[in-house]
């Protein structure tokens, strides 16, 4: 099983955003073209499925991955900030193989940091800048609880654009 679990793209300062609520904040130019690159690396991976938080600079992440692999983004509110582990891996444990999530600066870190006390080794040194990319590897097997089984975790570098 392969995973791939992907920080949203930056998106400007939370708090010079003068706009309608946080939710709605979009991605900047240099998102969008972070989030073009993001397509353009995992395009290769060939996605069987994009879920993202309901957010609007997650769905823009991985908007253009979609559209270069016919998939429609999902949106799901377990992958939202503040979201637990537990909800994370709830909805990890029904995504195929190959699928691609995009969630937030508190979701991953928590979601990787716990899957590494389940056993998980971390291959690469942590990174949890915006548009980092984690692959996590496992068996195709499940746990006796139906949860996949990820025994590795590497995080590729964010695309720059500054």
């Amino acid at each position: 099983m392969r995973l791939f679990v992907v920080r949203h793209a930056k998106a400007g300062d939370r708090k010079r955003w003068k706009g309608a609520p946080d939710e709605v904040r979009p991605l900047s130019n240099s998102g969008r073209a972070q989030s073009a690159a993001l397509a353009e690396r995992l395009i290769e991976e060939k996605p069987t499925r994009l879920v993202s938080s309901p957010i609007l600079r997650c769905v823009q992440t991985l908007e253009p991955l979609g559209e270069q692999a016919g998939l429609a983004v999902e949106v799901d509110e377990r992958l939202m900030e503040g979201a637990s582990f537990e909800e994370s891996l709830a909805l990890v444990a029904e995504l195929p193989d190959g699928a691609v999530i995009c969630s937030h600066g508190d979701v991953i870190p928590d979601l990787i940091s716990d899957l590494v006390r389940r056993g998980m080794e971390l291959t690469t040194e942590p990174d949890w800048r915006k548009a980092t990319i984690w692959v996590l590897d496992g068996p195709d097997e499940r746990s006796p609880d139906d949860e996949p089984i990820f025994t590795t975790a590497a995080v590729e570098h964010p695309p720059r654009f500054d």
